[in-house]
């Protein structure tokens, strides 16, 4: 299965299992604890956060920022998220990430659990439209899962991007991609980039701030 594919079933799944994605934040106590991390982030100005999901993070964004614009591929998710987030400084956008560019900059882009479902092969691109949407100053605040939750994953073996098997309620099942980073190879691979980047463990999890090269690209 190609990348093209692989996204094409990842969007599938996050479509099909909207109704089902909160029940995660509800029964782990570690993801609840992550949530409230946002309070301590260097969250500021106009904020762009990518794949947002049903807008668990976006509400705690908006309460930090001057405005926030939230971007995600699924109209399912993005309908529970304009529910959740009742705020006039917020604003929802339906859009592809790998195909959408930025219209403007931001001094804060955030994104929450989307960084490993990135393929490898397309990291650089996401890196550097991320730092073209940056202003000068600007910070790319992340937070994804760490190596240890490949033990809670589904992995789908022997496929060219990483990958794991998710299954809804209704017995249908969607293979997403999945890459379990590790905090050290990140910063390498970042800083080969030309980013300046910081990444700290928590129960699992990784928190990334990072700053972009002067030069994007």
């Amino acid at each position: 299965m190609d990348d093209d594919a692989l996204l094409a079933e990842q969007r599938a799944y996050y479509r099909a299992g909207a109704a089902e994605y909160d029940r995660q934040y509800a029964k782990y106590e570690a993801l609840q604890k992550l949530l409230a991390v946002v309070d301590d982030l260097p969250i500021a100005g106009d904020v762009l956060e990518l794949a947002c999901g049903t807008g668990q993070w976006t509400l705690r964004l908006a309460a930090r920022a001057q405005s926030v614009t939230a971007v995600d591929a699924a109209a399912e998710v993005l309908a529970l998220a304009r529910a959740r987030t009742a705020s006039p400084t917020v604003r929802f956008l339906q859009a592809d990430l790998f195909e959408w560019k930025p219209p403007r900059h931001y001094d804060t882009v955030f994104f929450a659990f989307w960084l490993s479902h990135v393929p490898p092969t397309r990291l650089p691109d996401f890196w550097n439209t991320v730092a073209a949407a940056l202003a000068p100053g600007g910070k790319a605040i992340f937070i994804d899962d760490g190596p240890a939750a490949a033990a809670y994953e589904e992995v789908v073996a022997n496929q060219p991007t990483p990958a794991a098997l998710r299954r809804l309620d209704d017995g249908s099942q969607y293979r997403i991609v999945k890459v379990f980073h590790d905090a050290q190879t990140l910063t390498d691979d970042l800083t080969a980039l030309g980013w300046s980047v910081r990444i700290r463990s928590m129960a699992g999890n990784f928190i990334g701030i990072a700053e972009p090269p002067t030069t994007p690209g």
